[in-house]
């Protein structure tokens, strides 16, 4: 069957064929004008899907990046804390070694007891250590102190710690009564200690030697809580490397899905614009005959 052209229809067809050749080059000039492959979802729904995907990673290794910055805080923190505990406790040690001598007189002995107690205060200070408000060595404990001025502890031993990767987390902060000890029937703090070192040196009857052991014992334990933060602080820092590596990568898929070759785009848009004036023109011509020309 012959279908019948007529001069209405060759108007449609030509009509279709410059809206479409328009749609091709406003969607180009909006690719050229924002740089961006896609503008709404129905551009192409995959790559649209691909990209909320991709924006939705950065978003969580934004999130994992600002969580190692805190916990780097933290562990920074705790780090100078037990740091300078160490050597209170060193400079401790040498007094009670001091002040066992026999041969010293109780003048010495008590400018000793006395050093030991400013000492004492010393350390209760890097105990109450914060960081941004929060105590260092009391777990999530809001008491504002790890440790009253009698030596309690009021920390809850509840670990605080940072995610920072899909399936890793890091701890950063210390157990305060196992760093400084607590009072209990079976174990002293480090402030009975020191307020009991300086109690025998102020007794001509007692040994201060006798502590050392216990002196040591806590030296210890706070020079080994001092090596576990610096593994931790390790960590942070590999993390902290594939952290910035996840963002260029993902960075770089967001670039490929979203972003447009823009020479490629004005090109195209450059032979478009050709494809849609040559149209144009030849749509003029063919359309220009009229019902007079044929009465001719």
């Amino acid at each position: 069957m012959i279908s019948r052209v007529t001069n209405q229809t060759l108007a449609q067809s030509a009509q279709r064929n410059l809206q479409s050749g328009m749609a091709k080059l406003a969607h180009l000039q909006d690719q050229a004008a924002t740089q961006q492959a896609i503008t709404r979802p129905s551009d192409d729904p995959t790559a649209a899907a691909d990209s909320m995907r991709i924006r939705a990673e950065q978003r969580a290794t934004d999130q994992y990046g600002r969580n190692i910055d805190n916990g780097t805080g933290w562990l920074t923190t705790l780090d100078g804390a037990l740091a300078t505990a160490t050597d209170l406790m060193q400079r401790v040690r040498d007094l009670t070694v001091r002040g066992a001598n026999g041969s010293l007189n109780g003048t010495a002995k008590e400018a000793i007891a006395v050093e030991i107690e400013g000492l004492k205060k010393d350390l209760a200070a890097q105990a109450n250590t914060t960081y941004l408000g929060r105590t260092v060595f009391a777990g999530t404990s809001d008491a504002g102190v790890a440790f009253r001025p009698d030596g309690t502890f009021t920390g809850n031993g509840t670990p605080v710690e940072r995610r920072i990767g899909p399936n890793s987390t890091v701890r950063v902060d210390a157990h305060g009564a196992e760093v400084f000890g607590e009072d209990t029937a079976t174990t002293m703090s480090v402030f009975t200690l020191l307020d009991k070192i300086a109690a025998d040196l102020r007794d001509p009857a007692a040994n201060a030697g006798s502590r050392l052991a216990a002196v040591d014992q806590r030296l210890d334990a706070i020079t080994g809580a001092h090596a576990d933060v610096g593994v931790r602080h390790a960590l942070l820092q590999q993390a902290e490397e594939a952290n910035l590596d996840q963002k260029v990568a993902l960075e770089a898929q967001r670039t490929g899905v979203e972003d447009v070759d823009l020479s490629k785009v004005i090109l195209d848009l450059k032979l478009q614009e050709v494809s849609y004036q040559s149209a144009l023109a030849v749509t003029a011509r063919v359309l220009q005959p009229t019902l007079m020309d044929f009465l001719r």
